[in-house]
Protein backbone atom coordinates (compact mmCIF):
# COMPACT_ATOMS: atom_id res chain seq x y z
CA UNK A 1 0.00 0.00 0.00
CA UNK A 2 1.24 3.48 -0.86
CA UNK A 3 1.82 5.43 2.31
CA UNK A 4 0.92 8.91 3.42
CA UNK A 5 3.53 11.64 3.59
CA UNK A 6 5.71 11.10 6.66
CA UNK A 7 4.43 14.28 8.34
CA UNK A 8 0.88 12.98 7.94
CA UNK A 9 1.75 9.56 9.35
CA UNK A 10 3.46 10.93 12.45
CA UNK A 11 0.56 13.14 13.48
CA UNK A 12 -2.47 11.19 12.23
CA UNK A 13 -1.35 7.91 13.81
CA UNK A 14 -1.23 9.68 17.16
CA UNK A 15 -4.52 11.52 16.65
CA UNK A 16 -6.77 8.72 15.36
CA UNK A 17 -7.29 5.17 16.59
CA UNK A 18 -5.61 2.42 14.55
CA UNK A 19 -8.85 1.61 12.68
CA UNK A 20 -9.67 5.27 12.07
CA UNK A 21 -6.15 5.98 10.82
CA UNK A 22 -6.29 3.12 8.31
CA UNK A 23 -9.66 4.30 7.02
CA UNK A 24 -8.49 7.91 6.71
CA UNK A 25 -5.37 6.74 4.85
CA UNK A 26 -7.44 4.65 2.45
CA UNK A 27 -9.87 7.50 1.73
CA UNK A 28 -7.01 9.90 0.99
CA UNK A 29 -5.42 7.39 -1.38
CA UNK A 30 -8.77 6.74 -3.09
CA UNK A 31 -9.12 10.48 -3.63
CA UNK A 32 -5.71 10.51 -5.32
CA UNK A 33 -6.60 7.51 -7.48
CA UNK A 34 -10.19 8.20 -8.51
CA UNK A 35 -10.58 12.00 -8.06
CA UNK A 36 -14.14 11.69 -6.73
CA UNK A 37 -15.48 12.64 -3.30
CA UNK A 38 -19.04 11.32 -3.68
CA UNK A 39 -19.62 8.66 -1.03
CA UNK A 40 -21.03 6.24 -3.61
CA UNK A 41 -17.84 6.51 -5.67
CA UNK A 42 -15.61 6.13 -2.62
CA UNK A 43 -17.64 3.13 -1.44
CA UNK A 44 -17.39 1.43 -4.84
CA UNK A 45 -13.63 1.17 -4.40
CA UNK A 46 -13.31 1.01 -0.62
CA UNK A 47 -11.30 -2.21 0.02
CA UNK A 48 -13.25 -3.87 2.81
CA UNK A 49 -15.25 -7.14 2.34
CA UNK A 50 -18.75 -5.93 3.18
CA UNK A 51 -21.77 -5.00 1.06
CA UNK A 52 -21.67 -1.75 -0.89
CA UNK A 53 -24.42 -0.12 1.18
CA UNK A 54 -22.57 -1.10 4.36
CA UNK A 55 -19.41 0.51 2.99
CA UNK A 56 -21.32 3.75 2.45
CA UNK A 57 -22.59 3.67 6.05
CA UNK A 58 -19.06 2.98 7.29
CA UNK A 59 -17.79 6.04 5.43
CA UNK A 60 -20.68 8.11 6.79
CA UNK A 61 -19.72 7.11 10.34
CA UNK A 62 -16.10 8.04 9.62
CA UNK A 63 -17.12 11.52 8.43
CA UNK A 64 -19.39 11.94 11.46
CA UNK A 65 -16.62 11.45 14.03
CA UNK A 66 -16.59 14.38 16.50
CA UNK A 67 -12.79 14.59 16.32
CA UNK A 68 -12.76 16.16 12.83
CA UNK A 69 -11.17 19.49 13.69
CA UNK A 70 -8.98 21.31 11.20
CA UNK A 71 -6.95 23.09 13.88
CA UNK A 72 -6.12 19.81 15.64
CA UNK A 73 -5.58 17.71 12.50
CA UNK A 74 -4.14 19.99 9.82
CA UNK A 75 -2.45 22.83 11.75
CA UNK A 76 0.27 20.62 13.37
CA UNK A 77 1.10 19.01 10.00
CA UNK A 78 1.18 22.37 8.23
CA UNK A 79 3.34 23.95 10.93
CA UNK A 80 5.92 21.14 10.65
CA UNK A 81 5.98 21.51 6.87
CA UNK A 82 6.42 25.29 7.08
CA UNK A 83 9.48 24.83 9.29
CA UNK A 84 11.00 22.59 6.61
CA UNK A 85 10.05 24.79 3.66
CA UNK A 86 10.51 28.39 4.84
CA UNK A 87 13.08 30.40 6.75
CA UNK A 88 12.11 32.76 9.54
CA UNK A 89 12.82 35.83 7.37
CA UNK A 90 10.65 34.61 4.47
CA UNK A 91 7.29 36.22 3.73
CA UNK A 92 4.18 34.05 3.62
CA UNK A 93 1.46 35.23 1.25
CA UNK A 94 -2.02 34.41 2.58
CA UNK A 95 -5.02 34.55 0.26
CA UNK A 96 -8.56 35.03 1.50
CA UNK A 97 -11.21 34.00 -1.00
CA UNK A 98 -14.62 32.41 -1.31
CA UNK A 99 -16.18 29.85 -3.63
CA UNK A 100 -19.82 28.85 -3.93
CA UNK A 101 -21.78 26.03 -5.56
CA UNK A 102 -25.40 24.95 -5.11
CA UNK A 103 -26.22 25.74 -1.46
CA UNK A 104 -22.58 25.61 -0.26
CA UNK A 105 -20.60 28.78 0.48
CA UNK A 106 -16.95 28.17 1.41
CA UNK A 107 -14.67 30.88 2.81
CA UNK A 108 -11.01 29.89 2.88
CA UNK A 109 -7.51 31.10 3.75
CA UNK A 110 -4.69 29.55 1.75
CA UNK A 111 -0.93 29.93 1.36
CA UNK A 112 0.28 31.03 -2.08
CA UNK A 113 2.80 28.39 -3.16
CA UNK A 114 4.40 27.81 -6.57
CA UNK A 115 1.57 29.44 -8.56
CA UNK A 116 -1.02 27.40 -6.66
CA UNK A 117 -2.24 27.59 -3.06
CA UNK A 118 -2.08 25.32 -0.02
CA UNK A 119 -5.32 25.38 2.03
CA UNK A 120 -4.85 26.50 5.63
CA UNK A 121 -8.27 27.09 7.18
CA UNK A 122 -11.90 27.38 6.08
CA UNK A 123 -15.42 27.95 7.33
CA UNK A 124 -18.77 27.16 5.73
CA UNK A 125 -21.05 30.20 5.68
CA UNK A 126 -24.70 29.63 6.57
CA UNK A 127 -25.83 31.86 3.70
CA UNK A 128 -25.13 32.49 0.03
CA UNK A 129 -23.33 35.54 -1.35
CA UNK A 130 -20.48 37.69 -0.10
CA UNK A 131 -18.87 37.35 3.31
CA UNK A 132 -18.92 40.20 5.81
CA UNK A 133 -16.27 41.74 8.05
CA UNK A 134 -17.07 39.54 11.07
CA UNK A 135 -16.89 36.35 9.00
CA UNK A 136 -13.61 37.47 7.46
CA UNK A 137 -12.14 38.02 10.92
CA UNK A 138 -13.47 34.63 12.01
CA UNK A 139 -11.58 32.80 9.25
CA UNK A 140 -8.41 34.90 9.52
CA UNK A 141 -7.97 34.90 13.30
CA UNK A 142 -6.84 31.23 13.74
CA UNK A 143 -4.44 31.55 10.81
CA UNK A 144 -2.80 34.74 12.05
CA UNK A 145 -2.37 33.14 15.48
CA UNK A 146 -0.87 30.01 13.91
CA UNK A 147 1.61 32.08 11.88
CA UNK A 148 2.35 34.73 14.48
CA UNK A 149 6.14 34.24 14.17
CA UNK A 150 6.19 34.69 10.38
CA UNK A 151 6.11 37.78 8.22
CA UNK A 152 2.89 37.48 6.26
CA UNK A 153 0.94 39.40 3.63
CA UNK A 154 -2.85 39.01 3.41
CA UNK A 155 -4.23 39.27 -0.14
CA UNK A 156 -7.86 39.72 -1.10
CA UNK A 157 -9.99 40.76 -4.06
CA UNK A 158 -12.75 43.35 -4.08
CA UNK A 159 -15.00 41.31 -1.78
CA UNK A 160 -12.42 41.90 0.96
CA UNK A 161 -11.70 45.60 0.43
CA UNK A 162 -13.28 46.68 3.72
CA UNK A 163 -11.28 49.43 5.43
CA UNK A 164 -12.41 47.86 8.71
CA UNK A 165 -10.56 44.69 7.69
CA UNK A 166 -7.47 46.68 6.68
CA UNK A 167 -7.51 48.52 10.01
CA UNK A 168 -7.89 45.22 11.91
CA UNK A 169 -5.02 43.60 9.99
CA UNK A 170 -2.84 46.61 10.84
CA UNK A 171 -3.19 45.72 14.52
CA UNK A 172 -1.39 42.37 14.03
CA UNK A 173 2.39 42.24 14.30
CA UNK A 174 4.43 41.02 11.30
CA UNK A 175 1.30 41.36 9.18
CA UNK A 176 0.91 43.21 5.89
CA UNK A 177 -1.91 43.37 3.40
CA UNK A 178 -2.70 44.17 -0.21
CA UNK A 179 -6.46 44.33 -0.80
CA UNK A 180 -8.09 45.33 -4.06
CA UNK A 181 -10.47 48.29 -3.93
CA UNK A 182 -13.52 48.91 -6.10
CA UNK A 183 -12.94 51.64 -8.66
CA UNK A 184 -15.81 53.75 -7.27
CA UNK A 185 -14.22 53.87 -3.79
CA UNK A 186 -13.64 57.42 -2.56
CA UNK A 187 -10.17 58.43 -1.37
CA UNK A 188 -8.64 61.59 0.05
CA UNK A 189 -5.11 62.28 -1.18
CA UNK A 190 -5.15 66.03 -0.52
CA UNK A 191 -6.85 67.80 2.37
CA UNK A 192 -10.61 68.24 1.89
CA UNK A 193 -10.47 66.81 -1.64
CA UNK A 194 -12.24 63.49 -2.17
CA UNK A 195 -12.32 61.64 -5.47
CA UNK A 196 -13.23 58.22 -6.79
CA UNK A 197 -10.38 55.94 -7.78
CA UNK A 198 -11.56 55.83 -11.39
CA UNK A 199 -11.04 59.60 -11.51
CA UNK A 200 -7.28 59.10 -11.22
CA UNK A 201 -7.49 58.45 -14.99
CA UNK A 202 -4.82 55.77 -15.24
CA UNK A 203 -4.05 54.38 -18.69
CA UNK A 204 -2.33 51.11 -19.65
CA UNK A 205 1.29 51.13 -18.49
CA UNK A 206 0.75 53.72 -15.72
CA UNK A 207 1.20 53.21 -11.98
CA UNK A 208 0.90 55.45 -8.92
CA UNK A 209 1.67 55.11 -5.22
CA UNK A 210 0.39 57.42 -2.48
CA UNK A 211 1.08 57.30 1.24
CA UNK A 212 -1.18 58.57 4.01
CA UNK A 213 -4.43 58.19 2.05
CA UNK A 214 -7.86 58.20 3.69
CA UNK A 215 -10.38 55.76 2.26
CA UNK A 216 -14.22 56.05 2.06
CA UNK A 217 -15.78 59.46 2.41
CA UNK A 218 -18.33 58.50 5.06
CA UNK A 219 -15.85 57.04 7.55
CA UNK A 220 -12.54 58.49 6.40
CA UNK A 221 -10.43 55.56 7.62
CA UNK A 222 -6.68 55.86 7.35
CA UNK A 223 -4.03 56.66 6.77
CA UNK A 224 -3.24 53.80 4.38
CA UNK A 225 -1.10 53.49 1.30
CA UNK A 226 -2.64 53.33 -2.16
CA UNK A 227 -0.94 51.39 -4.95
CA UNK A 228 -2.46 51.46 -8.42
CA UNK A 229 -1.33 50.04 -11.73
CA UNK A 230 -2.82 49.39 -15.14
CA UNK A 231 -0.76 46.75 -16.87
CA UNK A 232 0.18 47.51 -20.45
CA UNK A 233 -0.73 45.27 -23.36
CA UNK A 234 1.77 42.43 -23.71
CA UNK A 235 1.87 39.99 -26.64
CA UNK A 236 -1.73 40.75 -27.45
CA UNK A 237 -2.89 40.17 -23.86
CA UNK A 238 -4.75 43.16 -22.45
CA UNK A 239 -6.05 44.05 -18.99
CA UNK A 240 -9.48 45.69 -18.94
CA UNK A 241 -8.89 48.00 -15.99
CA UNK A 242 -6.40 49.15 -13.38
CA UNK A 243 -5.77 47.50 -10.04
CA UNK A 244 -6.32 49.77 -7.02
CA UNK A 245 -4.88 48.33 -3.82
CA UNK A 246 -5.11 49.44 -0.21
CA UNK A 247 -1.88 48.33 1.42
CA UNK A 248 0.74 48.86 4.11
CA UNK A 249 3.55 47.64 1.86
CA UNK A 250 6.21 50.18 0.98
CA UNK A 251 6.04 50.45 -2.83
CA UNK A 252 3.76 50.00 -5.80
CA UNK A 253 5.92 47.16 -7.15
CA UNK A 254 5.84 45.21 -3.87
CA UNK A 255 2.09 45.73 -3.56
CA UNK A 256 1.30 44.62 -7.12
CA UNK A 257 3.73 41.69 -7.02
CA UNK A 258 2.16 40.51 -3.76
CA UNK A 259 -1.41 40.82 -5.04
CA UNK A 260 -0.63 38.82 -8.18
CA UNK A 261 0.11 35.81 -5.97
CA UNK A 262 -3.56 35.51 -5.00
CA UNK A 263 -4.40 34.07 -8.43
CA UNK A 264 -3.18 30.65 -7.26
CA UNK A 265 -6.25 30.15 -5.07
CA UNK A 266 -8.53 30.27 -8.11
CA UNK A 267 -6.54 27.39 -9.61
CA UNK A 268 -6.70 25.58 -6.26
CA UNK A 269 -10.50 25.90 -6.15
CA UNK A 270 -10.62 24.48 -9.69
CA UNK A 271 -8.46 21.55 -8.51
CA UNK A 272 -10.86 21.01 -5.61
CA UNK A 273 -13.82 20.94 -7.96
CA UNK A 274 -14.13 19.93 -11.62
CA UNK A 275 -10.38 20.06 -12.32
CA UNK A 276 -9.48 17.60 -9.58
CA UNK A 277 -11.56 16.04 -6.80
CA UNK A 278 -15.05 17.03 -8.06
CA UNK A 279 -16.08 18.46 -4.70
CA UNK A 280 -19.22 20.04 -6.16
CA UNK A 281 -20.53 16.53 -6.90
CA UNK A 282 -20.90 15.53 -3.26
CA UNK A 283 -24.31 15.50 -1.58
CA UNK A 284 -23.06 15.53 2.03
CA UNK A 285 -23.60 18.68 4.09
CA UNK A 286 -22.87 20.07 7.53
CA UNK A 287 -20.18 18.42 9.66
CA UNK A 288 -19.69 15.62 7.15
CA UNK A 289 -18.95 18.16 4.43
CA UNK A 290 -16.43 19.89 6.70
CA UNK A 291 -14.73 16.53 7.29
CA UNK A 292 -14.71 15.83 3.55
CA UNK A 293 -13.16 19.22 2.74
CA UNK A 294 -10.50 18.55 5.38
CA UNK A 295 -9.76 15.18 3.73
CA UNK A 296 -9.45 16.94 0.36
CA UNK A 297 -7.11 19.46 1.98
CA UNK A 298 -4.89 16.58 3.14
CA UNK A 299 -5.05 14.87 -0.26
CA UNK A 300 -4.46 18.05 -2.27
CA UNK A 301 -1.50 19.13 -0.16
CA UNK A 302 0.03 15.66 -0.29
CA UNK A 303 -0.26 15.54 -4.10
CA UNK A 304 1.42 18.96 -4.26
CA UNK A 305 4.25 17.79 -1.99
CA UNK A 306 4.67 14.68 -4.18
CA UNK A 307 4.88 16.84 -7.30
CA UNK A 308 7.44 19.11 -5.68
CA UNK A 309 9.59 16.09 -4.82
CA UNK A 310 9.30 14.58 -8.32
CA UNK A 311 10.33 17.90 -9.82
CA UNK A 312 13.35 18.20 -7.52
CA UNK A 313 14.43 14.66 -8.48
CA UNK A 314 14.38 15.66 -12.15
CA UNK A 315 11.97 12.94 -13.31
CA UNK A 316 8.96 15.10 -14.11
CA UNK A 317 9.38 14.48 -17.85
CA UNK A 318 8.77 10.78 -17.28
CA UNK A 319 5.41 11.59 -15.72
CA UNK A 320 3.97 14.52 -17.73
CA UNK A 321 4.64 16.32 -20.99
CA UNK A 322 7.62 18.73 -20.67
CA UNK A 323 7.05 22.48 -20.71
CA UNK A 324 7.77 24.02 -24.16
CA UNK A 325 11.01 26.09 -24.20
CA UNK A 326 9.32 29.45 -24.86
CA UNK A 327 6.63 29.00 -22.25
CA UNK A 328 7.11 31.35 -19.28
CA UNK A 329 5.51 29.09 -16.67
CA UNK A 330 5.40 25.32 -16.23
CA UNK A 331 2.76 23.55 -18.30
CA UNK A 332 1.64 21.43 -15.36
CA UNK A 333 1.29 22.30 -11.69
CA UNK A 334 3.01 20.34 -8.94
CA UNK A 335 -0.44 19.13 -7.89
CA UNK A 336 -1.07 17.63 -11.34
CA UNK A 337 2.46 16.21 -11.45
CA UNK A 338 1.90 14.49 -8.10
CA UNK A 339 -1.44 13.00 -9.16
CA UNK A 340 -0.04 11.75 -12.46
CA UNK A 341 3.00 10.27 -10.74
CA UNK A 342 0.69 8.39 -8.38
CA UNK A 343 -1.41 7.14 -11.31
CA UNK A 344 1.59 6.07 -13.40
CA UNK A 345 3.13 4.15 -10.51
CA UNK A 346 -0.21 2.39 -10.03
CA UNK A 347 -0.13 1.26 -13.69
CA UNK A 348 3.52 0.20 -13.44
CA UNK A 349 2.66 -1.98 -10.45
CA UNK A 350 -0.43 -3.51 -12.06
CA UNK A 351 1.32 -4.37 -15.35
CA UNK A 352 4.68 -5.46 -13.93
CA UNK A 353 4.73 -8.81 -15.79
CA UNK A 354 3.73 -7.25 -19.10
CA UNK A 355 6.43 -4.59 -18.71
CA UNK A 356 9.13 -7.23 -18.24
CA UNK A 357 7.95 -9.03 -21.37
CA UNK A 358 7.95 -5.81 -23.40
CA UNK A 359 11.52 -5.05 -22.31
CA UNK A 360 12.70 -8.52 -23.31
CA UNK A 361 11.16 -8.10 -26.78
CA UNK A 362 13.01 -4.85 -27.51
CA UNK A 363 16.69 -5.38 -26.59
CA UNK A 364 17.77 -2.60 -28.97
CA UNK A 365 16.01 -0.06 -26.71
CA UNK A 366 17.58 -1.36 -23.51
CA UNK A 367 19.70 1.80 -22.78
CA UNK A 368 16.57 3.98 -22.89
CA UNK A 369 14.62 1.53 -20.75
CA UNK A 370 17.45 1.38 -18.20
CA UNK A 371 17.26 5.15 -17.75
CA UNK A 372 13.52 4.82 -17.36
CA UNK A 373 13.90 2.06 -14.78
CA UNK A 374 16.18 4.33 -12.74
CA UNK A 375 13.50 7.02 -12.92
CA UNK A 376 10.91 4.49 -11.73
CA UNK A 377 13.11 3.64 -8.74
CA UNK A 378 13.18 7.35 -7.84
CA UNK A 379 9.42 7.52 -8.40
CA UNK A 380 8.87 4.66 -5.97
CA UNK A 381 10.96 6.46 -3.34
CA UNK A 382 8.48 9.37 -3.38
CA UNK A 383 5.38 7.23 -2.84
Amino acid sequence: MKKLHLLYQIHLENYFSAVEYLMVSIVIMLLQKNHWVRLEKLAENFPIPIKQRSRIKKLQRLLSLPKWNIQKIWFPILKSWLKQEFNSEDFLYLVIDRTQWKDVNLLMISLAYNRRAIPIYFILLNKLGNSNYEEQKQVLNPVLNLLEDYNKVVLGDREFCSVDLAKWLSSWSHTYFSLRLKKNTCIQIEAEIWQQLQELKLTPGMSVYHQGVKVTKTKGFGPFNLAAKWKKTYRGWTVDEAWFLITNLDSVDNSIEAYQRRMGIEEMFRDFKSGGYNLEGTQVRGKRLEALILLITLAYSQATFWGNKLQSLGIGNYVVRPTPPRRKYRQHSQFYLGLQGFSWLDSLTFFVDEIQELLSLAPQSLPHYQRGLKAITLLQSVF
